[in-house]
């Protein structure tokens, strides 16, 4: 074997997985940085822990490989905050960060906490790594966690302020590749046939069945299995925020994003539904509305890779561990058409079509101020057949979830799974995996001055991501609640706790070398956000919108 330090090893390795970007705060792993570098490995200095950990969160959701993030002893912990969305989002994310030496542990060391207990809040696996002899099988380790079984984040913490004493050490070491773990799902387990063939017999019995398709969908690359399986039984299907356009919107059977950041039309087709099929979805409270769509008690199929979410919340009738993708296409093979549904889906698709119909004239105004329903359409209109959207969360995922429209197979989907401003440097970690795609962020003020900074890291290295701005200068989201706190009290400022100055964010993007172009009629939207893109820039594309009449509808529920 041939002799080399940690930090040769490290960034051999990593190119090796497929790695083509790190997301780091310096200094963390400075010769392994050197090292990467002559390996052609993309090194980004973002300006926070938080914006790195959210680059490589978008990175791997975009590519399915597996994102890199770093950080030094004392950022070590911001690091660990800014994996939550990964860890919810089940994001195959890799941190790596250095602590300070056994030597100064418990001896109060300048900076530093203890690692363990903040990663293990939001990593399925994380271990400390003293020695250079160390790094490969723990590497390998972290990479197997991170994209078996429902994918997460995992974490090595090496010793040394920057991890240089594990990245200086020498060894005898040797590059092994375990190929099968470059990238989620590693393996495709599937169910026992007999519990398929029960599944598909269940289903065949039901005269107002339901999919409530999830992120493990779009994860395992099951799209067209899931499509296939809806049409040969004639099933309607609501999605996940998560599996957004894992059936494209115009399909006649698609009735939208269910539960809390939904169509209302589709939480009334899960609820209206006698038998729900949960493919690769928990069933946490964001997808059931707070566990009111489906009611507790409706009969449950449930296909999940992680059989800790089978029968969390709904006691499933039948049970099915394994991938989406290999799961769904055994219970495809055990099933046969069944009898007439139609009344069932015009069901659905009389719903379907009042929501439309309903929101119509908001989705159509030429109201100025612009208002969202208006930016979604323009949105929707314009988005390329190979188009990436990410969204922030709040009302940006509410709008994007149920306002634009996913009408081509090749378009794609990633949203923030809990930490407002996750947008921005998450659609830079997916243009960054995805270079030959439009990539384009979704966002409100408010979340967009969360990393702002990060936008000049975006022009520093190049990276042309467009990011449209719903600017109402406010946390709309927040005024309804706000405004209501206030209720029976004279006087006072509720607009203190929701309103901001109001800034063109578009001169805020020029300043920094970035595209800026302001928007204040809904006609110009499409052009806008051609110019960015052509732009070949960094850009921002800033709609002014409506500050009070901004707040999305309340979700549905019975």
């Amino acid at each position: 074997m041939p002799r080399m330090t940690g930090a040769k090893y490290l960034a051999e390795t990593l190119k090796a997985y497929g790695v083509t970007h790190v997301f780091f705060v310096p200094a963390v792993l400075r010769k392994s940085l050197a090292e990467m570098d002559m390996v052609g490995i993309k090194r980004v200095v973002t300006h926070g822990e938080k914006a790195a950990a959210y680059m490589a969160d978008g990175y791997a959701r975009a590519s399915d490989k597996v994102g890199v993030c770093m950080a030094q002893s004392v950022g070590a912990v911001n690091l660990a905050a800014g994996l939550q969305d990964a860890y919810l989002g089940l994001s195959p994310v890799l941190a790596l960060t250095g602590h300070k030496s056994n030597l100064q542990q418990n001896r109060n060391a300048y900076q530093e906490i203890e690692h363990s207990k903040p990663f293990a809040s939001t990593t399925k696996f994380s271990a400390v790594v003293d020695s250079v002899n160390e790094l490969p099988g723990l590497l390998r380790q972290a990479f197997r966690e991170a994209t078996t079984g429902a994918p997460a984040p995992v974490h090595l913490d090496f010793e040394g302020i920057s991890g240089n004493i594990v990245e200086d050490g020498e060894a005898d070491l040797e590059i092994l590749l375990e190929s099968a773990f470059t990238q989620r799902p590693a393996f495709r387990p599937e169910p026992e046939p007999e519990r398929v063939r029960e599944a598909a017999q269940v289903l065949a019995n039901a005269q107002r069945p339901v999919i409530v398709a999830g992120g493990g969908v779009t994860s395992s690359g099951a799209q067209e299995e899931l499509v296939e399986l809806a049409e040969l039984l004639n099933i309607p299907v609501a999605t996940s925020l998560n599996a957004k356009g894992a059936i494209p919107d115009n399909h006649p059977l698609a009735v939208g994003v269910v539960g809390s950041y939904s169509r209302w039309c589709a939480n009334r087709v899960v609820h209206e539904a006698d038998l729900v099929l949960y493919i690769g979805s928990h069933t946490g409270s964001q997808v059931t509305n707070e566990w009111r769509v489906p009611a507790v008690g409706t009969p449950v199929i449930q296909i999940d890779i992680d059989p800790a979410e089978l029968g969390r919340t709904y006691s499933a009738q039948v049970a099915l561990q394994g991938d989406a993708k290999a799961s769904v296409r055994r219970l495809i093979e055990a099933s046969e058409p069944v009898g007439d549904r139609s009344p069932w889906v015009s069901r659905a698709q009389e719903l379907v079509k009042e929501w439309r119909d309903e929101v119509a004239p908001l989705a159509n105004s030429d109201a100025i101020p612009i208002i969202p329903q208006r930016l979604c359409t323009e949105i929707s209109n314009w988005l390329p057949s190979d188009a990436m959207l990410v969204a922030d969360t709040g009302h940006a995922g509410i709008w994007t979830g149920s306002m634009i429209d996913m009408n081509e197979p090749g378009q794609g989907y990633i949203r923030c799974a809990g930490s407002l401003g996750w947008g921005l440097s998450a659609a830079m970690g997916a243009k960054a995996a995805l270079p030959d795609r439009p990539v384009v962020c979704f966002s409100g003020d408010g979340g967009f001055w969360y990393h702002i900074a990060e936008l000049e890291t975006a022009v520093r290295n190049n990276i042309p991501v467009v990011t449209v701005v719903n600017n109402n200068h406010a946390l709309a989201q927040d005024k309804r609640g706000d405004e209501r706190a206030y209720e029976g009290i004279e006087g006072g400022s509720p607009g203190d706790l929701w309103q901001f100055t109001d800034v063109d964010l578009s001169k805020v993007a020029e300043s920094m070398g970035a595209f800026g172009i302001r928007v204040e009629k809904p006609g110009d939207i499409q052009s806008a956000i051609e110019q960015a893109i052509a732009s070949g820039r960094p850009a921002v594309v800033d709609v002014a919108t409506d500050q009070f009449n901004s707040e999305a509808p309340v979700p549905w529920a019975p």
